[in-house]
């Protein structure tokens, strides 16, 4: 195959076994269904439906510093701001804090959702390279010397695409550097709620240079399209102004305070830790010959192709057996070389069947490789 002929579109045949997406499983949203139906028999329920501006209150910051706090960091209710998700809040941020031609270091394997705001804010982005599948302290200081970067993205737990978490002793190493060099730091904690003993957050051992942003898409729901960030001082106005132009649901922000307040989000996540691990037995069993990176709680896992074949190659040979994955190349940036490596995702078939079934076609497709 060509490598020339392959194009980073999703390919969707009739009936497309869905392991690309990163999502919870749709089996535990019972309590939300509970704390929403609740809220709308409410004498007062149509406030929910009229204006209103998100995060106002001090109760609902208050549960925003709960669910981050669960998140291994400690903020204060001065720091919190509201955003419209995780990729709203990333893209509020470096519209605030760059200008068109600054630069932002990134993994050089990494979220794609940035690529598109980076390039809609002519910001340019700068790989810098990883170690046992974490950003090199050391080769983040030579970026800070010689790249002149203004700062960088991570996203430390549950690494997006390669599933890996970066340790505490590189936490501290990079929060250092970026105090001694002044560099701000954009902390993506989207996947952290999924462990439930967690790393502290890079934020807490640099909280004046962090921009921390807890995503609940993937740990609670994404129709909730809520994310909290908790800014620095010195950061918090530019931010905020850029934030204010996307407004928040009051809605669903009531909503999830209410969750957060009450502890059913810990139901909540528990019942999709429940149904990730079982799901990610049924990866083990059908993926055991290979390595596959990632975790029993976590929702994807990098895949590493044997022979030659490109992430690419292997992307359009899935699909057209019916089963989509998301290849390296949709997550590198600059000039990197891709990954020979496939991201598959075990939480988006609506069932445990779908899922198998599209493992099974993996696993064929893995074994005519060998």
């Amino acid at each position: 195959m060509k490598k020339d002929a392959y194009l980073l579109e999703d390919i969707k045949p009739k009936h497309l076994i869905e392991l690309g997406a990163t999502l919870p499983d749709n089996a535990s949203y019972e309590p939300l269904l509970l704390q929403l139906k609740s809220m709308l028999q409410e004498t007062d329920y149509e406030k929910w439906f009229g204006y209103g501006r998100a995060g106002e209150s001090h109760w609902q910051k208050d549960a925003a510093i709960k669910l981050i706090r669960r998140g291994g960091f400690e903020t204060a209710v001065d720091h919190i701001l509201f955003a419209n998700g995780g990729q709203n809040a990333i893209a509020a941020t470096l519209a605030s804090l760059c200008k068109p031609g600054d630069r932002i270091g990134v993994d050089h394997h990494t979220y794609p959702g940035l690529k598109t705001v980076a390039a809609m804010l002519s910001v340019q982005i700068v790989p810098i390279k990883s170690e046992n599948y974490e950003m090199s302290p050391t080769a983040f200081e030579d970026a800070c010397k010689n790249d002149n970067i203004k700062g960088i993205y991570l996203i430390p737990d549950y690494h997006n695409p390669r599933a890996s978490f970066m340790s505490v002793e590189n936490r501290k190493m990079i929060a250092a550097i970026a105090k001694k060099y002044k560099q701000y730091v954009i902390e993506d904690a989207s996947y952290y709620l999924l462990n439930k003993k967690p790393f502290p957050a890079v934020a807490s051992f640099a909280p004046e240079q962090v921009i921390y942003i807890a995503s609940l898409s993937k740990s609670l729901a994404p129709g909730l399209r809520l994310a909290y960030v908790a800014v620095p001082s010195q950061f918090k106005e530019p931010i905020s102004k850029a934030l204010y132009n996307l407004n928040v649901s009051p809605l669903l922000a009531e909503l999830t305070a209410r969750m957060i307040v009450s502890n059913q989000f810990e139901v909540l996540i528990e019942g999709h830790r429940e149904q990730t691990i079982r799901r990610n037995q049924i990866v083990k069993r059908h993926l055991a010959d290979y390595t596959c990176l990632g975790v029993e709680t976590g929702i994807f896992h990098w895949l590493l192709l044997p022979g030659k074949i490109t992430g690419a190659e292997f992307e359009t040979l899935a699909a057209q057996q019916g089963v989509q994955v998301y290849a390296a190349e949709r997550f590198v940036f600059g000039n990197s070389c891709p990954e020979r490596a496939v991201r598959v995702s075990v939480c988006a078939p609506e069932t445990l069947a779908e899922l198998e079934r599209g493992l099974i076609i993996l696993k064929h497709l893995l074994n005519d490789l060998t």
